[in-house]
Protein backbone atom coordinates (compact mmCIF):
# COMPACT_ATOMS: atom_id res chain seq x y z
CA UNK A 1 0.00 0.00 0.00
CA UNK A 2 1.23 3.60 -1.10
CA UNK A 3 2.73 6.01 1.65
CA UNK A 4 0.99 8.59 2.20
CA UNK A 5 2.37 12.62 2.48
CA UNK A 6 1.32 14.76 5.42
CA UNK A 7 0.80 17.91 3.56
CA UNK A 8 0.84 21.30 5.25
CA UNK A 9 -2.94 23.24 5.01
CA UNK A 10 -0.88 26.01 2.57
CA UNK A 11 1.89 24.34 0.33
CA UNK A 12 4.01 26.49 -1.86
CA UNK A 13 4.00 24.67 -5.24
CA UNK A 14 4.60 25.89 -8.97
CA UNK A 15 1.34 24.68 -11.49
CA UNK A 16 3.59 21.24 -11.90
CA UNK A 17 4.71 20.47 -8.40
CA UNK A 18 0.58 21.08 -7.89
CA UNK A 19 -0.32 18.58 -10.51
CA UNK A 20 1.77 15.80 -9.79
CA UNK A 21 0.71 15.95 -5.86
CA UNK A 22 -3.06 15.85 -7.59
CA UNK A 23 -1.92 12.98 -9.85
CA UNK A 24 -0.17 10.98 -6.26
CA UNK A 25 -3.29 11.85 -4.54
CA UNK A 26 -5.34 9.75 -7.49
CA UNK A 27 -3.47 6.75 -7.20
CA UNK A 28 -3.43 5.94 -10.61
CA UNK A 29 -2.68 2.71 -12.52
CA UNK A 30 -0.68 3.72 -14.88
CA UNK A 31 1.10 6.90 -16.29
CA UNK A 32 3.05 6.52 -19.24
CA UNK A 33 5.15 9.12 -20.07
CA UNK A 34 8.35 11.12 -22.12
CA UNK A 35 9.74 14.22 -20.71
CA UNK A 36 9.22 17.64 -22.47
CA UNK A 37 9.58 20.93 -21.31
CA UNK A 38 7.68 22.81 -19.48
CA UNK A 39 5.69 19.85 -18.42
CA UNK A 40 8.98 17.62 -17.43
CA UNK A 41 8.39 18.24 -13.40
CA UNK A 42 4.27 17.15 -13.66
CA UNK A 43 6.24 13.44 -14.17
CA UNK A 44 9.70 13.66 -13.11
CA UNK A 45 7.84 13.91 -9.64
CA UNK A 46 5.93 11.76 -10.20
CA UNK A 47 8.60 9.33 -10.88
CA UNK A 48 10.65 10.50 -7.56
CA UNK A 49 6.71 9.41 -5.54
CA UNK A 50 7.30 6.10 -7.64
CA UNK A 51 10.35 5.35 -6.20
CA UNK A 52 9.98 6.52 -2.59
CA UNK A 53 6.86 4.53 -2.57
CA UNK A 54 3.89 7.09 -2.48
CA UNK A 55 2.14 5.44 -5.19
CA UNK A 56 1.56 1.89 -6.12
CA UNK A 57 0.66 1.97 -9.88
CA UNK A 58 3.22 1.84 -12.47
CA UNK A 59 5.57 4.31 -14.16
CA UNK A 60 6.14 3.25 -18.26
CA UNK A 61 9.04 5.47 -19.67
CA UNK A 62 8.61 5.02 -23.42
CA UNK A 63 10.50 6.18 -26.10
CA UNK A 64 8.04 9.38 -27.71
CA UNK A 65 4.71 10.90 -26.60
CA UNK A 66 3.12 9.12 -29.25
CA UNK A 67 3.99 5.88 -27.80
CA UNK A 68 3.05 7.57 -24.36
CA UNK A 69 -0.45 8.07 -25.51
CA UNK A 70 -0.30 4.63 -26.96
CA UNK A 71 0.34 3.32 -23.70
CA UNK A 72 -2.14 5.50 -22.13
CA UNK A 73 -4.63 3.78 -24.63
CA UNK A 74 -4.04 0.13 -24.28
CA UNK A 75 -4.10 0.83 -20.01
CA UNK A 76 -6.40 2.22 -20.32
CA UNK A 77 -8.79 0.16 -22.64
CA UNK A 78 -7.55 -2.87 -20.28
CA UNK A 79 -9.38 -0.91 -17.19
CA UNK A 80 -7.10 1.44 -15.36
CA UNK A 81 -7.02 4.75 -13.97
CA UNK A 82 -4.04 6.20 -16.44
CA UNK A 83 -2.63 9.48 -17.14
CA UNK A 84 -0.10 11.95 -18.38
CA UNK A 85 1.72 15.57 -19.11
CA UNK A 86 2.78 16.72 -21.90
CA UNK A 87 2.98 19.83 -23.94
CA UNK A 88 3.63 21.49 -27.28
CA UNK A 89 5.68 19.18 -29.84
CA UNK A 90 5.03 16.29 -27.96
CA UNK A 91 1.40 17.49 -28.12
CA UNK A 92 1.67 17.28 -31.36
CA UNK A 93 3.14 13.79 -32.01
CA UNK A 94 0.44 12.68 -29.34
CA UNK A 95 -2.73 14.27 -31.77
CA UNK A 96 -3.17 10.80 -33.64
CA UNK A 97 -3.41 8.95 -30.66
CA UNK A 98 -5.58 11.30 -29.06
CA UNK A 99 -8.55 10.95 -31.68
CA UNK A 100 -8.25 6.97 -30.77
CA UNK A 101 -7.90 7.57 -26.83
CA UNK A 102 -11.64 9.56 -27.62
CA UNK A 103 -13.20 7.88 -29.81
CA UNK A 104 -12.73 4.43 -27.75
CA UNK A 105 -13.99 6.62 -24.80
CA UNK A 106 -11.40 6.01 -22.43
CA UNK A 107 -11.28 8.61 -19.26
CA UNK A 108 -7.03 8.86 -19.90
CA UNK A 109 -6.53 12.74 -17.98
CA UNK A 110 -3.93 14.50 -19.54
CA UNK A 111 -2.02 17.30 -18.05
CA UNK A 112 -1.05 19.81 -21.03
CA UNK A 113 1.26 22.46 -20.17
CA UNK A 114 0.99 24.91 -23.14
CA UNK A 115 3.73 26.17 -24.92
CA UNK A 116 4.39 27.77 -28.43
CA UNK A 117 4.24 25.28 -31.38
CA UNK A 118 7.68 25.14 -33.99
CA UNK A 119 9.01 26.86 -36.13
CA UNK A 120 10.71 28.32 -34.88
CA UNK A 121 11.76 26.09 -31.59
CA UNK A 122 10.52 28.11 -28.40
CA UNK A 123 9.80 26.32 -25.33
CA UNK A 124 7.82 29.08 -23.67
CA UNK A 125 4.31 29.19 -23.38
CA UNK A 126 1.39 30.38 -25.55
CA UNK A 127 -1.66 28.48 -26.14
CA UNK A 128 -0.88 26.47 -30.08
CA UNK A 129 -0.96 23.23 -28.05
CA UNK A 130 -4.55 23.95 -26.29
CA UNK A 131 -5.93 24.97 -29.56
CA UNK A 132 -4.55 22.10 -31.50
CA UNK A 133 -6.30 19.49 -29.14
CA UNK A 134 -9.57 21.54 -29.21
CA UNK A 135 -11.49 19.10 -31.58
CA UNK A 136 -9.99 15.72 -30.84
CA UNK A 137 -12.90 14.83 -29.27
CA UNK A 138 -11.55 15.48 -25.05
CA UNK A 139 -13.05 17.53 -22.50
CA UNK A 140 -10.88 20.58 -22.37
CA UNK A 141 -10.29 22.74 -18.67
CA UNK A 142 -8.44 25.59 -18.43
CA UNK A 143 -6.68 26.62 -15.67
CA UNK A 144 -4.96 30.63 -14.09
CA UNK A 145 -2.80 29.00 -11.38
CA UNK A 146 -1.20 26.18 -9.27
CA UNK A 147 -3.71 26.50 -7.09
CA UNK A 148 -6.98 25.76 -9.98
CA UNK A 149 -3.89 23.32 -11.37
CA UNK A 150 -4.01 21.04 -8.39
CA UNK A 151 -7.89 21.41 -7.87
CA UNK A 152 -9.03 20.61 -11.90
CA UNK A 153 -6.42 17.64 -11.42
CA UNK A 154 -8.63 15.88 -8.58
CA UNK A 155 -11.46 16.97 -10.89
CA UNK A 156 -10.38 16.09 -14.26
CA UNK A 157 -10.72 12.86 -13.21
CA UNK A 158 -14.20 12.63 -11.21
CA UNK A 159 -15.44 14.32 -15.03
CA UNK A 160 -13.83 11.72 -17.08
CA UNK A 161 -14.58 8.43 -15.58
CA UNK A 162 -18.37 9.72 -14.57
CA UNK A 163 -20.77 7.22 -16.34
CA UNK A 164 -22.79 9.40 -18.41
CA UNK A 165 -19.36 11.39 -19.75
CA UNK A 166 -16.62 8.15 -19.96
CA UNK A 167 -14.52 10.86 -22.20
CA UNK A 168 -10.68 11.37 -22.19
CA UNK A 169 -9.90 15.12 -20.11
CA UNK A 170 -7.22 17.35 -20.82
CA UNK A 171 -6.51 19.86 -17.66
CA UNK A 172 -4.75 23.00 -19.41
CA UNK A 173 -1.95 25.52 -17.46
CA UNK A 174 0.21 28.21 -18.64
CA UNK A 175 3.46 26.85 -19.17
CA UNK A 176 6.42 28.83 -17.01
CA UNK A 177 3.78 31.98 -15.62
CA UNK A 178 1.71 28.86 -14.20
CA UNK A 179 4.11 25.93 -14.10
CA UNK A 180 7.02 27.28 -12.55
CA UNK A 181 5.47 29.94 -10.90
CA UNK A 182 4.98 29.29 -7.44
CA UNK A 183 1.86 30.40 -5.07
CA UNK A 184 -0.10 29.80 -1.90
CA UNK A 185 -1.90 26.33 -2.47
CA UNK A 186 -4.02 24.99 -0.43
CA UNK A 187 -4.17 20.96 -0.82
CA UNK A 188 -6.74 18.54 0.52
CA UNK A 189 -5.37 15.43 2.90
CA UNK A 190 -4.23 12.33 0.92
CA UNK A 191 -7.28 10.76 2.32
CA UNK A 192 -10.05 13.19 1.84
CA UNK A 193 -7.87 13.53 -1.81
CA UNK A 194 -8.51 10.04 -2.83
CA UNK A 195 -11.90 9.89 -0.97
CA UNK A 196 -12.99 12.79 -3.57
CA UNK A 197 -11.81 11.12 -6.74
CA UNK A 198 -13.40 7.81 -5.43
CA UNK A 199 -12.38 4.23 -7.03
CA UNK A 200 -12.32 3.64 -10.12
CA UNK A 201 -14.95 2.33 -12.15
CA UNK A 202 -14.09 -0.28 -14.84
CA UNK A 203 -16.03 -0.13 -18.33
CA UNK A 204 -15.83 -2.94 -20.88
CA UNK A 205 -12.26 -3.78 -19.88
CA UNK A 206 -10.31 -5.65 -22.55
CA UNK A 207 -9.06 -8.49 -19.29
CA UNK A 208 -12.75 -8.93 -18.43
CA UNK A 209 -13.32 -12.22 -20.53
CA UNK A 210 -16.95 -12.37 -19.07
CA UNK A 211 -17.80 -9.68 -21.20
CA UNK A 212 -15.46 -9.19 -24.18
CA UNK A 213 -15.35 -6.54 -26.07
CA UNK A 214 -13.55 -4.73 -29.33
CA UNK A 215 -10.84 -1.66 -29.26
CA UNK A 216 -9.65 -0.17 -32.60
CA UNK A 217 -12.90 -1.93 -34.97
CA UNK A 218 -13.21 -0.37 -38.26
CA UNK A 219 -16.42 1.42 -39.17
CA UNK A 220 -17.11 2.92 -42.47
CA UNK A 221 -19.69 5.08 -43.49
CA UNK A 222 -22.60 2.86 -42.08
CA UNK A 223 -21.64 3.52 -38.59
CA UNK A 224 -19.10 6.08 -38.08
CA UNK A 225 -20.60 9.12 -38.04
CA UNK A 226 -23.26 7.26 -35.69
CA UNK A 227 -20.27 6.66 -33.41
CA UNK A 228 -18.80 11.01 -33.63
CA UNK A 229 -22.32 12.12 -32.95
CA UNK A 230 -22.75 10.02 -29.70
CA UNK A 231 -18.70 11.37 -28.95
CA UNK A 232 -20.41 14.75 -29.30
CA UNK A 233 -23.40 14.03 -27.47
CA UNK A 234 -21.58 12.98 -24.42
CA UNK A 235 -18.99 16.16 -24.70
CA UNK A 236 -22.33 18.35 -24.67
CA UNK A 237 -23.54 16.63 -22.05
CA UNK A 238 -20.45 16.64 -19.70
CA UNK A 239 -21.44 20.39 -18.76
CA UNK A 240 -24.08 19.17 -16.39
CA UNK A 241 -21.34 16.79 -14.77
CA UNK A 242 -18.48 19.02 -14.84
CA UNK A 243 -21.19 21.58 -12.71
CA UNK A 244 -21.81 18.88 -10.35
CA UNK A 245 -18.06 17.62 -9.70
CA UNK A 246 -17.37 21.30 -8.96
CA UNK A 247 -20.03 21.86 -6.45
CA UNK A 248 -18.82 18.54 -5.04
CA UNK A 249 -15.38 19.92 -4.43
CA UNK A 250 -16.74 23.48 -3.30
CA UNK A 251 -18.76 21.35 -0.50
CA UNK A 252 -15.43 20.01 0.31
CA UNK A 253 -12.95 22.98 0.11
CA UNK A 254 -14.60 25.88 -0.38
CA UNK A 255 -13.57 26.51 -3.73
CA UNK A 256 -16.73 27.59 -6.21
CA UNK A 257 -15.68 26.70 -9.87
CA UNK A 258 -18.10 26.98 -12.46
CA UNK A 259 -17.80 26.62 -16.26
CA UNK A 260 -17.09 30.69 -16.82
CA UNK A 261 -15.52 33.12 -14.25
CA UNK A 262 -16.01 36.82 -14.31
CA UNK A 263 -14.71 39.72 -12.80
CA UNK A 264 -16.56 43.04 -11.87
CA UNK A 265 -19.29 42.11 -15.17
CA UNK A 266 -21.80 43.27 -13.16
CA UNK A 267 -21.70 46.57 -14.08
CA UNK A 268 -19.10 46.55 -16.93
CA UNK A 269 -19.35 48.64 -19.86
CA UNK A 270 -16.41 46.98 -21.47
CA UNK A 271 -14.35 43.85 -20.88
CA UNK A 272 -11.31 42.11 -21.79
CA UNK A 273 -12.03 37.57 -22.50
CA UNK A 274 -8.67 36.09 -21.83
CA UNK A 275 -7.10 32.43 -21.15
CA UNK A 276 -5.23 31.83 -18.64
CA UNK A 277 -2.90 33.48 -16.28
CA UNK A 278 -4.04 36.63 -18.87
CA UNK A 279 -7.21 36.20 -17.35
CA UNK A 280 -5.82 37.64 -13.54
CA UNK A 281 -3.09 40.09 -15.50
CA UNK A 282 -6.23 41.49 -16.61
CA UNK A 283 -8.03 42.13 -13.25
CA UNK A 284 -5.57 44.20 -12.47
CA UNK A 285 -5.84 46.80 -15.70
CA UNK A 286 -9.33 46.30 -15.16
CA UNK A 287 -9.06 47.65 -11.71
CA UNK A 288 -6.84 50.38 -12.81
CA UNK A 289 -9.38 51.76 -15.17
CA UNK A 290 -12.06 51.52 -12.64
CA UNK A 291 -10.24 54.34 -11.09
CA UNK A 292 -10.07 56.36 -13.68
CA UNK A 293 -14.03 55.80 -13.99
CA UNK A 294 -14.23 53.37 -16.62
CA UNK A 295 -16.22 50.29 -16.10
CA UNK A 296 -14.08 47.32 -16.77
CA UNK A 297 -14.88 43.97 -16.62
CA UNK A 298 -12.72 40.77 -17.38
CA UNK A 299 -14.09 36.90 -18.28
CA UNK A 300 -12.44 33.94 -18.84
CA UNK A 301 -13.70 30.28 -19.14
CA UNK A 302 -13.14 27.01 -17.47
CA UNK A 303 -14.27 24.65 -20.17
CA UNK A 304 -13.16 25.00 -23.49
CA UNK A 305 -14.63 21.53 -24.28
CA UNK A 306 -17.92 21.53 -23.94
CA UNK A 307 -17.83 25.29 -24.59
CA UNK A 308 -20.05 27.23 -22.36
CA UNK A 309 -22.44 29.26 -24.88
CA UNK A 310 -25.28 30.01 -23.25
CA UNK A 311 -23.23 30.11 -20.08
CA UNK A 312 -20.90 32.86 -21.57
CA UNK A 313 -23.18 34.77 -23.79
CA UNK A 314 -25.60 35.69 -20.20
CA UNK A 315 -21.72 36.67 -18.99
CA UNK A 316 -21.16 38.85 -21.40
CA UNK A 317 -24.59 40.58 -23.14
CA UNK A 318 -24.98 43.70 -21.56
CA UNK A 319 -21.41 44.76 -22.21
CA UNK A 320 -20.75 47.49 -24.72
CA UNK A 321 -17.48 46.65 -26.58
CA UNK A 322 -16.06 43.32 -25.96
CA UNK A 323 -11.97 42.87 -26.46
CA UNK A 324 -11.27 38.82 -27.14
CA UNK A 325 -7.73 37.96 -26.58
CA UNK A 326 -5.84 35.02 -28.06
CA UNK A 327 -2.26 33.85 -27.44
CA UNK A 328 -2.00 31.42 -30.67
CA UNK A 329 -1.38 32.56 -34.15
CA UNK A 330 -4.56 33.05 -35.97
CA UNK A 331 -2.83 31.80 -39.38
CA UNK A 332 -4.99 33.39 -41.76
CA UNK A 333 -8.10 33.85 -39.92
CA UNK A 334 -9.65 35.36 -36.89
CA UNK A 335 -8.42 33.92 -33.77
CA UNK A 336 -10.06 30.66 -32.11
CA UNK A 337 -11.40 32.47 -29.15
CA UNK A 338 -13.06 35.49 -30.95
CA UNK A 339 -14.63 33.30 -33.33
CA UNK A 340 -16.05 30.89 -30.30
CA UNK A 341 -16.96 33.93 -27.76
CA UNK A 342 -18.22 36.26 -30.68
CA UNK A 343 -20.88 33.01 -30.83
CA UNK A 344 -21.84 32.71 -27.90
CA UNK A 345 -22.48 36.75 -27.60
CA UNK A 346 -24.14 36.87 -31.10
CA UNK A 347 -26.12 33.54 -29.99
CA UNK A 348 -27.91 35.14 -26.91
CA UNK A 349 -31.18 36.42 -27.60
CA UNK A 350 -33.26 39.55 -27.01
CA UNK A 351 -29.59 41.73 -26.27
CA UNK A 352 -27.89 44.21 -27.96
CA UNK A 353 -24.54 42.72 -28.85
CA UNK A 354 -21.30 44.57 -28.03
CA UNK A 355 -18.84 45.60 -30.28
CA UNK A 356 -16.36 43.12 -30.76
CA UNK A 357 -12.66 42.88 -31.40
CA UNK A 358 -9.56 40.45 -31.80
CA UNK A 359 -6.18 41.06 -30.37
CA UNK A 360 -3.03 38.57 -30.93
CA UNK A 361 -1.08 38.34 -28.04
CA UNK A 362 1.90 36.36 -26.41
CA UNK A 363 3.25 34.57 -29.13
CA UNK A 364 5.64 32.26 -28.08
CA UNK A 365 5.59 34.10 -24.04
CA UNK A 366 6.11 37.58 -25.41
CA UNK A 367 5.39 39.64 -22.37
CA UNK A 368 1.87 40.97 -22.10
CA UNK A 369 2.18 43.83 -19.22
CA UNK A 370 -0.38 45.84 -17.93
CA UNK A 371 0.03 48.99 -19.83
CA UNK A 372 -0.72 46.85 -22.70
CA UNK A 373 -4.12 45.56 -21.12
CA UNK A 374 -4.39 48.96 -20.22
CA UNK A 375 -4.63 50.46 -23.85
CA UNK A 376 -6.30 47.63 -25.16
CA UNK A 377 -9.75 48.85 -22.83
CA UNK A 378 -8.84 52.10 -23.26
CA UNK A 379 -9.33 51.20 -27.55
CA UNK A 380 -12.34 49.83 -26.77
CA UNK A 381 -13.66 52.31 -24.48
CA UNK A 382 -14.03 54.17 -27.67
CA UNK A 383 -15.81 51.57 -29.47
CA UNK A 384 -18.21 51.37 -26.58
CA UNK A 385 -18.54 55.61 -26.23
CA UNK A 386 -19.10 56.03 -30.65
CA UNK A 387 -21.24 52.64 -30.48
CA UNK A 388 -18.65 50.94 -33.27
CA UNK A 389 -15.59 49.87 -34.20
CA UNK A 390 -12.99 52.27 -34.41
CA UNK A 391 -9.85 50.35 -35.11
CA UNK A 392 -9.24 47.51 -37.31
CA UNK A 393 -10.83 44.61 -35.56
CA UNK A 394 -7.69 42.31 -35.56
CA UNK A 395 -4.60 43.72 -33.90
CA UNK A 396 -1.21 41.99 -33.06
CA UNK A 397 0.09 43.41 -29.32
CA UNK A 398 3.49 43.93 -28.40
CA UNK A 399 5.22 43.23 -32.10
CA UNK A 400 8.26 44.74 -32.85
CA UNK A 401 8.38 46.90 -36.20
CA UNK A 402 5.49 48.49 -37.98
CA UNK A 403 1.84 47.77 -36.15
CA UNK A 404 -0.13 44.46 -37.75
CA UNK A 405 -3.85 44.84 -37.71
CA UNK A 406 -5.99 42.80 -40.02
CA UNK A 407 -9.63 43.62 -40.92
Amino acid sequence: MAKSIELQEIEVWDGNTASSNALRQAQIDVIAAYPITPSTPIVQNYGSFKDNGYVDGEFVLVESEHAAMSACVGAAAAGGRVSTATSSQGLALMVEVLYQASGMRLPIVLNLVNRALAAPLNIHGDHSDMYLSRDSGWVSLCTCNPQEAYDFTLMAFRIAEHQKVRVPTIVNQDGFLCSHTVQNVRPLSDTVAYQFVGEYQTKHSLLDFDKPVSYGAQAEEEWHYEHKAQLHHAIMSASSVIEEVFNDFAKLTGRQYHLTKTFQLEDAEIAIFALGTTYESAIVAAKEMRKKGIKAGVATIHSLRPFPYERLGQDLKNLKALAILDKSSPAGAMGAMFNEVTSAVYQTQGTKHPVVSNYIYGLGERDMTIAHLCEIFEEINEDALKGTLTHPTQQFVGLRGPKMSFF
